[in-house]
């Protein structure tokens, strides 16, 4: 069951004025849901209440700067880790407390190391409260409930540093859907969730620039401005090819094209990401304007390992959707916020998307893109690809007409 959740700005508001909220990640199949508080506004009410109601585990999230700055050595291998949680050693507050269990002693701890200036003279270890590591970059660097309790955090006005504590039911099981909901419910409490989170950062921040810009010209589009962009939560260069003059008054031909280096490169004959690619570049020529936007999102979003790992597990009978899910990722991971950013530094609001996927329509609609018309971008199935395509058809939704391959 969906979680109902509120917009972003109202849990914005109510860590302002010092309140707890529920933050959820319900993308995941195991559903966790924390409440969430500012650091600098906890008190031994608010660690009390974490305790005797939500249950699970109470710690602290702290930027990997924040963490550097109290000498706090991180469990594992010692080195942020983006695929799961990071932990600290545990600390306490060197004076004030007693033996650091009570709740007084906890939030004098969490008060103690959120300070600006706090460091290693200011805490000692072992202790009592659990630090764990935010990525840089938030919930978009790492889609987690400690990336989304800093992002709070930081927008609601506050010291990014921030405190969880885990829902659990009565009985001590985790507390999912209408456990999470009636909880909320009891205390007063809203409920935000990470996406909804991700999706008011992509829309009302500016995350993408253009590094570089020059032309090229290519067989199947001739002559294209080629123009790349950083970002800052990510590693990753994407480019945006721009034919003729883009005008924001104009609806725009659009191909949002995740990188397929087996097929767009190398001509693989698994998939009909390179075909795609070319009839898209072809028909923006052909029209004289239009936007190739080349996300680096190989495999759907899960790397170009994983997406040979894949290949080798269809080899053995598996589709490409099964294939996803054997190694542990979801069907399409893929993300368009981005692409929506680069959109938007184009200018470009209004588009005629060239796709099949109506996912990719929601998905840029959902970033502030309107979508005015689709046009299908479909290419002559053959023997290597039938079955991929028909996987895509009827698992994923994707909008193909009838799939007979080409003798």
């Amino acid at each position: 069951m969906a979680i109902s959740t509120v917009p972003v700005e109202e849990t914005l508001a109510d860590l302002r004025d010092k309140k707890m909220i529920v933050l959820v990640d319900e993308e995941n199949e195991k559903g966790e849901a924390d409440v969430c508080v500012a650091a600098e506004h906890v008190t031994p009410q608010t660690i009390n209440f974490m305790a005797t109601h939500a249950r699970g585990l109470i710690y602290l999230v702290l930027t990997e700067e924040k963490i550097r700055e109290l000498g706090i050595p991180l469990l594992g291998n010692g080195r942020p880790n983006p695929q799961k949680r990071v932990f600290g050693a545990a600390i306490e507050a060197r004076r004030g407390v007693t033996t650091g269990i009570s709740a007084y002693d906890r939030a004098l701890t969490i008060t103690v190391a959120a300070k600006d200036g706090a460091g290693p003279d200011d805490i000692v270890m072992p202790g009592h409260i659990h630090p764990v590591v935010a990525h840089r970059g938030g919930v978009l660097a790492r889609f987690g409930l400690p990336e989304g309790a800093m992002d709070l955090a930081h927008l609601a006005g506050c010291r990014p540093v921030a405190v969880l504590c885990t829902i659990l039911r009565e009985d001590g099981g985790l507390a999912q859907g209408e456990d999470v909901e009636r909880f909320a419910q009891q205390h007063n409490l809203k409920i935000v969730s990470l996406s909804r989170l991700m999706t008011y950062r992509l829309r009302t921040e500016t995350l993408v620039h253009r590094v570089s810009e020059g032309d090229i010209v290519s067989p199947h589009g001739g002559k294209l401005h080629a123009i790349v962009y950083r970002t800052d939560v990510d590693s990753h260069e994407h480019m945006a090819l721009v034919k003729g003059r883009i005008s924001s008054r104009e609806t725009t031909t659009v191909r949002v094209h995740s990188q397929c280096l087996t097929g767009d490169v190398f001509g693989s004959e698994r998939c009909d990401c390179g075909d795609q690619l070319r009839q898209a570049m072809q028909t923006i020529a052909d029209e004289g304007k239009g936007v190739i936007i080349y996300m680096r999102q190989e495999g759907r979003g899960i790397g170009l390992a994983n997406k040979i790992r894949a290949y080798a597990l269809q080899d053995q009978g598996f589709d490409t959707v099964e294939a996803n899910l054997r190694l542990g990722f979801k069907e399409d991971l893929r993300d368009y916020g981005i692409g929506a950013q680069i959109l938007r530094d184009l200018r470009v609001a209004r588009v005629r998307l060239l796709t099949n996927n109506p996912q990719k329509i929601t998905g840029l609609e959902g970033y502030g893109v309107k979508v005015v018309e689709r046009r299908p971008i479909e290419t002559p199935p053959h023997a290597g690809n039938i079955h991929y395509l028909r996987v895509k058809k009827e698992k994923l939704g994707h909008l193909l007409t009838e799939l007979k391959p080409v003798l």
